[in-house]
């Protein structure tokens, strides 16, 4: 009886074994098929020939790759060596960033970063959609430039850890992710972020104006909501100011926007310092992104942020600008690296694309 068993189970282990085999070359002939068909797609999109959208299941194709967030070094709170001069040269990359293939076509330059987009991948990865084409088009080439998607997206500045503690804040305080907020839900969203940890701390009637103002500048069209990435990104900017030092923050700014630093500071001062109504003026003037601008060949350095008086840009907001300025007697002259440190928490805000202020400066 031993020895017929163990027959039985020799021959269902058998069984077993071709019928894994079978189901192995079956799985594996798919995923061939679906390989080549894939790589297919993806070769006549790196040479321009263009994609159809059958070609593409939307699920699991064409999605853009995951992202890997930042890692502090260990010595990112020392100060960064970010010299009034020379001056730093800017050169945007060669090759679409998405299909990684150099055209004669038009390429769309980052204003914030260095990546260059072919329209056609940006419209294909999604990134880009509707009305939102036209304005690439219209503004990657202009004074004013075009924020790409890693750049526009302020959260993505965020370690994960901070990003844990911010989902932890959102959890607490009951915010609904992907969905706008009135004034009221920003309002007791504050005053609840306020209490976290103390429930006998609130917001005091000047930090509830405040909170209301930067609502206002968060809705800029005054549709008595705001939506979720202009939120998203304010908070992560507050999260950035309480948890990393400035000079942690200096290392986050970009070969382009020390260099909008740079000619800011040099067309406004004179010599080593400015004085500190200008330095004032530029923490609100990063903001600037929509003035009218006549379209530029150049694709070197996109201009989002304060212009100097000589500009024929600058007759528009000139007038704001003075408004802005301290009437009191300007107390002190601020040097380079202490503009740099007062106004890169507010660079860092001007990126997205929204017209909204992600953090609205004092005053």
């Amino acid at each position: 009886m031993g020895v017929l068993m163990s027959k039985r189970q020799t021959v269902e282990q058998v069984q077993k074994e071709v019928q894994e085999e079978k189901e192995a070359e079956a799985s594996t002939s798919v995923l061939q098929e679906e390989s080549s068909v894939n790589r297919a797609a993806w070769e006549r999109l790196r040479d321009g020939r263009g994609v159809e959208p059958e070609e593409f299941d939307r699920n699991n194709r064409f999605t853009p790759p995951a992202f890997i967030r930042p890692t502090r070094k260990l010595d990112d709170d020392k100060p960064p060596d970010i010299c009034l001069e020379p001056r730093e040269p800017v050169v945007n990359d060669e090759m679409c960033d998405i299909c990684e293939v150099w055209t004669a076509e038009s390429l769309f330059p980052c204003r914030v970063c260095t990546r260059v987009f072919h329209d056609g991948c940006l419209r294909r990865m999604g990134y880009i959609q509707g009305d939102g084409a036209a304005e690439v088009t219209e503004m990657a080439h202009t004074e004013t430039g075009w924020s790409c998607h890693y750049c526009n997206n302020l959260n993505l500045l965020l370690t994960e850890e901070e990003m844990y503690s911010l989902t932890e804040t959102f959890q607490q305080c009951k915010v609904i992710p992907d969905c706008s907020l009135t004034r009221a839900d920003f309002l007791r969203y504050r005053h609840q972020a306020a209490k976290r940890g103390d429930s006998d701390r609130a917001l005091s009637g000047e930090q509830e104006e405040q909170a209301a103002r930067q609502f206002a500048a968060l809705d800029p069209d005054h549709r008595g909501h705001i939506e979720w990435p202009d939120f998203l990104s304010h908070e992560s900017l507050l999260l950035l100011q309480q948890l990393r030092p400035q000079n942690s923050l200096l290392r986050l700014l970009t070969v382009k926007e020390r260099e909008r630093a740079r000619a800011t500071f040099l067309a406004w001062g004179s010599g080593s310092a400015i004085s500190e109504a200008e330095c004032h003026r530029a923490q609100h003037s990063w903001f600037h992104k929509h003035l009218p601008q006549a379209p530029s060949s150049s694709v070197s350095v996109s201009h989002v942020g304060p212009i100097a008086d000589s500009s024929p840009a600058s007759g528009s907001s000139k007038s704001q600008d003075k408004a802005l300025m301290p009437t009191e007697h300007e107390s002190r002259s601020v040097d380079w690296p202490t503009f740099l440190r007062e106004n890169v928490i507010y660079i860092l805000a001007a990126r997205p694309n929204s017209a909204a202020v992600h953090l609205k400066p004092p005053g």
